[in-house]
């Protein structure tokens, strides 16, 4: 990968390498519902573009130092303006805008954004939110961001090397307390590419000549880092969807000419449902497909049905391209969770709750760090303002990761389980103790514990067990406490079964029994012992 040592220098080798090859497109399909005047930029298009942003972000002060919020969804735009505010140095924060309030204050609070840029759909929405917020940040839209005033600067330590100048933060969901800012640098983003393009194996990135396709939000590291400083990196296209449409997704597929696609778990599986069609075959155009947790049951019928190889992976925002496992080379271990073996300067341990090694075949918490000098090189910088919580997860000089696997004897590893109390639906990591502590604040609920349970096509779908505080048991207690939680939760958080129960398994000292309430769970699941809102969990339309 070419250029300097910040995102902005990957895109410009890019724009002199590459000209008037594409960059960044948008389909037919997230164009109308964008509404879209523009779906196309050429690397010189968007270099224009950028600089044009770059002077305007310059003009109100934007600089290292400060922070900008982004709420622009899935938009092409978006990473034209993390690009121009790269550029200067500044950071960004970007905001998933089907959050609800309370969430987003948290976060535009916690990160101290000097600046938040939005859609016109948004800006009302925003404005609002970001009033409360101690720092009452400016909110504004492309069009309007000559009316703030000069940005303040954030605390964006600044060690004067532009690889390790903090490009974003991004938010993840805490097992305990707040969700954490995990702060990336900009050497962060291009070991990702770096990595990425490098794989070898079925992962082969021919210069300015791939097309990817992903539908993955921009406030995740998939699409953040991984298809955009992938594409960037070799002159390739980034095909950036709203969201996943399975119904048209290989339409979008064969039209936009992808040639590597980005998946979740669960697009699969949907993808298998649809009625089979003579064209289903897509192996002459899709070099493989990345992405990570396809349930096994579906693994071989997709590769079989539509001939692209599914290469599942495994990372972590905190672990960026420090620790990142692949199986990109034969044998993959169809069908088995398997993710591929630790790369060359990848340490890793499996222990106990004790810490001890386990023995080879035994499920065990991954610990990951780099060898040598810097066991942290190319992993997160920290979270932001918890260094309590980094070190936490750095005990020991290891990473602690919160999963569960168990390595074979060949040194394969297996995904099993998640050891932290977190809910993996579609791809979407949400802290039980979030949910919880929204659904505590509900007068009708005396105790509550957040589980997951199974779903054919999610992976995982939230259950609330809850303690009625007055013996309601009724259905429409049950709808106001699924009601009181959307109101307060992004749609994907609030729990889609909620089950009431006499008793909440608890230790001695008086800490839920986790394990005892996931198994409650599930029987409550199969004996329809629970009220089902799945059908009411949509995203927010504005």
């Amino acid at each position: 990968m070419t250029g300097g040592g910040t995102v902005f220098d990957v895109f410009d080798a890019a724009a002199n390498s590459y000209g008037a090859r594409p960059f960044l497109h948008a389909p037919d399909e997230t164009a109308r519902l964008y509404a879209l005047e523009k779906t196309h930029y050429a690397y010189d298009e968007a270099a224009v573009e950028v600089e044009r942003l770059k002077n305007k972000y310059q003009s109100v002060g934007a600089r290292n130092g400060v922070r900008v919020g982004l709420a622009f969804e899935n938009r092409p735009e978006f990473f034209l303006h993390f690009l121009a505010l790269n550029a200067l140095g500044a950071s960004i924060l970007p905001l998933n805008c089907a959050m609800q309030p309370e969430e987003l204050l948290y976060q535009i609070s916690h990160s101290e954004c000097a600046l938040i840029v939005a859609t016109q759909s948004f800006h009302t929405r925003f404005s609002e939110i970001a009033a409360q917020a101690p720092q009452r940040p400016p909110v504004v839209t492309p069009e309007t961001m000559d009316s703030c005033g000069r940005l303040a600067s954030s605390e964006t330590p600044d060690n004067g090397d532009p690889a390790q100048r903090e490009a974003a933060i991004l938010y993840t969901s805490g097992t305990t307390g707040r969700p954490k800012g995990c702060i990336l640098s900009n050497e962060y983003f291009r070991a990702i590419g770096e990595l990425y393009t490098g794989l070898g194996g079925h992962i082969v990135f021919e210069p300015g000549a791939e097309r990817i396709i992903t539908p993955l939000p921009v406030t995740h590291m998939n699409a953040l880092a991984c298809s955009f400083m992938a594409a960037m990196g070799t002159g390739g296209c980034l095909i950036q969807l709203d969201r996943f449409h399975p119904k048209s997704w290989w339409k979008t597929v064969r039209e936009s000419r992808a040639t590597i696609m980005h998946y979740l778990g669960v697009m699969p599986a949907m993808l298998l449902n649809a009625p089979e069609d003579d064209r289903d075959d897509f192996g002459d155009q899709i070099k493989f497909a990345f992405g990570a947790g396809c349930d096994p049951r579906h693994h071989a019928r997709f590769e079989k049905r539509f001939g692209v190889r599914l290469i599942e992976a495994w990372a972590m925002t905190e672990t960026g391209a420090g620790a990142w496992i692949t199986a990109s080379d034969e044998p993959r271990h169809v069908g088995t969770r398997c993710f591929g073996k630790a790369p060359a300067g990848l340490e890793t341990r499996l222990v106990d709750e004790e810490g001890r090694d386990v023995q080879k075949g035994t499920a065990g918490e991954l610990l990951v760090r780099r060898a040598g000098a810097d066991p942290r090189r190319h992993f997160f910088s920290g979270y932001f303002k918890d260094a309590a919580a980094t070190d936490e997860a750095w005990a020991g000089g290891w990473f602690h990761t919160g999963d569960a696997v168990r390595q074979d004897d060949d040194g394969y590893f297996y995904f099993v389980d998640r050891l932290k109390n977190v809910i993996r639906r579609s791809g979407e990591n949400i802290a039980a103790i979030d949910v919880e502590s929204v659904l505590m604040r509900h007068d009708g609920v005396a105790a509550c514990v957040v589980v997951p349970v199974p779903d054919e096509i999610r992976g995982d779908e939230v259950m609330a067990l809850v303690i009625s505080s007055d013996g309601d048991r009724s259905e429409a207690r049950a709808r106001s406490v699924f009601d009181h939680a959307l109101e307060h939760l992004v749609y994907f958080k609030a729990p889609g079964y909620v089950a009431f129960v006499d008793a909440i398994p608890v230790t001695a000292s008086e800490k839920v029994k986790r394990g005892e309430a996931k198994l409650i769970g599930r029987k409550l699941l199969e004996e329809s012992a629970c009220f089902n809102f799945n059908a009411l969990k949509k995203a927010r339309k504005e």
